[in-house]
C-alpha cells in the first residue's frame, strides 16, 4: 500500500491539508475515487447504517448520491491527535421532489500509518430549507478555494 499523505501524525497545518482534500473528494460524489482514500477494510457509522470494507462503502455512497441530488458539501477542522482527525460538515441537497435540506453533522475519523482512513464514524442530522436559503452555490465539484467555509456563513 502506498502512502497517502498527509501523514500521522497530525499537525494544524497537515490535519486541516487532510479535512480539505477529503471534502475536494466528496464533492466529485464520484464512490470510485472517494474510496481511494479508505483501507480495504476500513469500517463506517453513518446514520444507521454500518458499511464494512470499500465494497460496502461504495454502495452505500452509490446509494447516497443517488437520493442526495445537487450535493454540496464544507468541511471543518474540528481537533485533531496523532492519527485522530474530527470535522463538523454541512452540505446541501435536494430529493428528487426539489425538498432542500442542510445536513448537518460531526465525523470521528482514524488513519494508519500510510495515511489512510481506517475508521468514519459520522452524525447527521437533516433540517429541510427552502432554496431562499441556501448558502453553497458553486458548480459541481470541489468547493472553489475563495468560497467561504462554515465559520465564515454562521455556520
Amino acid at each position: 500500500m502506498d502512502n497517502k499523505p498527509p501523514l500521522p501524525p497530525f499537525t494544524l497545518e497537515t490535519a486541516t491539508k487532510k479535512v480539505r482534500m477529503a471534502e475536494n473528494a466528496w464533492n466529485t460524489r464520484n464512490p470510485d475515487q472517494v474510496l481511494l482514500v479508505y483501507t480495504e477494510d476500513t469500517q463506517w457509522r453513518n446514520r444507521s447504517e454500518f458499511p464494512s470494507g470499500r465494497e460496502q462503502v461504495h454502495a452505500f455512497l452509490t446509494r447516497k448520491w443517488s437520493r442526495e441530488l445537487e450535493y454540496r458539501l464544507i468541511k471543518e477542522l474540528w481537533s485533531y491527535t496523532d492519527n485522530r482527525i474530527a470535522v463538523r460538515f454541512a452540505y446541501e441537497w435536494h430529493d428528487d421532489s426539489d425538498q432542500w435540506f442542510r445536513s448537518y453533522g460531526n465525523e470521528n475519523w482514524e488513519f494508519n500509518a500510510q495515511g489512510y482512513m481506517m475508521r468514519r464514524f459520522a452524525s447527521i442530522n437533516d433540517r429541510p430549507i427552502q432554496p431562499s436559503e441556501r448558502k453553497f452555490f458553486w458548480p459541481p465539484g470541489p468547493r472553489p478555494e475563495d468560497h467561504p467555509g462554515l465559520s465564515d456563513l454562521g455556520l
